[in-house]
């Protein structure tokens, strides 16, 4: 019964990957990888009581695509390409410290009287440190699964027209404030107050704060989002994945009436 469950799953998922457009996903990936990345940089702000680091910069379009992906797949498919581009990140990250490791000189540190110390500071933010990839993916793991089923459980309220723009803006909106809070605040609590001092409050703010400017970004695409959703629907994007999903989900049903 295992054995047939994960095959199952397994298939499911190939299928998933062949039906999600392929710019999509890697720009999905991409941007998983440029936010752990970016986190590493605190961004200098006049008030100690407000912190925010470079995450923000592209944090927000990893959002925008699960929203997309939710309202097209379904929260569980957003969630398993979720894993898979945590998954290719720590892949990189990893290949990221090898070369950290490997002697030689990056091309920015060749400052007069300076070169081993620039040399020594460019190996660490890009071989990383561990706890900011454990924050980091776990951060963002749990936003993902909060951000995807709170985005299908808003899209469910709107029985007369679930496919419409006020039924794709709030759905959007409310979830993404949620799950932008939770990545923020989990992330600045594991890393930033554990490990560089930051205070309960300054995660707080930064988490708020976080949440708002990256809601801001996703403004601008809010728009595009549903438009992009729509013409999915209407061109069959996914039609093999969304039957299969059907015939699992009828087949499942069928084994539990009797």
């Amino acid at each position: 019964m295992l054995k047939q469950t994960i095959k199952r799953e397994w298939r499911e998922f190939c299928v998933l990957l062949k039906n999600v457009p392929a710019l999509v996903l890697a720009l999905f990936i991409m941007s998983v990888f440029a936010m752990n990345l970016l986190a590493n940089k605190s961004i200098l702000i006049a008030w100690d009581w407000l912190a925010l680091d470079c995450g923000i910069i592209v944090s927000w379009f990893a959002f925008f695509t699960m929203d997309i992906l939710t309202k097209h797949f379904g929260p569980k498919a957003a969630i398993e390409i979720t894993v898979l581009a945590i998954f290719v990140n720590l892949i990189f990250c990893l290949l990221f410290f090898l070369g950290s490791l490997v002697p030689g000189m990056w091309g920015n540190a060749f400052v007069a009287g300076n070169e081993e110390l620039l040399n020594g500071a460019l190996n660490a933010t890009f071989g990383g440190t561990w706890y900011v990839v454990f924050g980091s993916t776990a951060a963002f793991l749990a936003s993902a699964i909060i951000n995807n089923f709170s985005n299908f459980g808003i899209g469910k309220l709107f029985k007369k027209n679930p496919d419409g723009l006020v039924a794709y803006v709030l759905r959007t909106y409310v979830s993404t404030a949620i799950g932008q809070f939770i990545d923020n605040f989990t992330f600045a609590l594991i890393v930033s107050h554990f490990f560089f001092g930051w205070s309960l409050l300054q995660c707080a703010t930064c988490a708020l704060t976080g949440m708002i400017a990256e809601l801001l970004c996703e403004l601008i695409f809010l728009y595009p989002g549903f438009a992009i959703t729509r013409r999915w629907k209407m061109k069959g994007v996914g039609e093999e994945y969304l039957k299969l999903k059907a015939e699992v989900q009828h087949e499942s049903a069928d084994n539990g009436n009797e």
